[in-house]
């Protein structure tokens, strides 16, 4: 069966914040179960960047929400991270920080990584595939945020 849900997001300062709620279609009508709530706040390392040597190292915030009626574990992720030249790395692993956190509802966790990029402009998307204890698997989409030296946009 394929997933399906909704997705909104918006840039506040330097947060984006997602709210996603999938299901599988069977339960479309139930789609409160399955909701995640996903916040990201960046910021640019500087006393570990080398901008001289094309090295721009950026640090992000993630929190998320369980605001679904069921508990769910972050089993995996995914991310796609593209520099301004176009330059494309995928991330996949399990769980995030050598975690995977149940979360219940109403719950948060949140933990702090970065990233690297070769050019003072990226972005960054992904999704978290979530697991339900009956063993439901559905994907926490993670919008588009921008990772920027600041200053470089405006």
């Amino acid at each position: 069966m394929a997933g399906s849900g909704w997705l909104i997001y918006w840039p506040v300062a330097n947060r984006t914040t997602a709210a996603a709620t999938f299901g599988l279609e069977y339960l479309q009508m139930e789609s409160n179960k399955y909701e995640i709530r996903i916040e990201v706040v960046t910021k640019y390392v500087v006393d570990q960047s080398e901008p001289d040597i094309g090295r721009y190292v950026f640090a992000y915030t993630i929190t998320i929400e369980n605001l679904g009626d069921l508990p769910a574990r972050l089993v995996s992720r995914h991310w796609i991270i593209t520099d301004a030249n176009g330059k494309v790395q995928e991330v996949t692993g399990d769980g995030v920080v050598g975690e995977q956190p149940r979360l219940n509802p109403g719950e948060t966790f949140c933990y702090s990584s970065g990233a690297v990029l070769e050019t003072p402009v990226g972005a960054m998307q992904g999704s978290y595939r979530m697991e339900t204890d009956n063993g439901t698997s559905f994907d926490a989409p993670i919008p588009p945020f921008t990772l920027a030296v600041p200053g470089v946009l405006h």
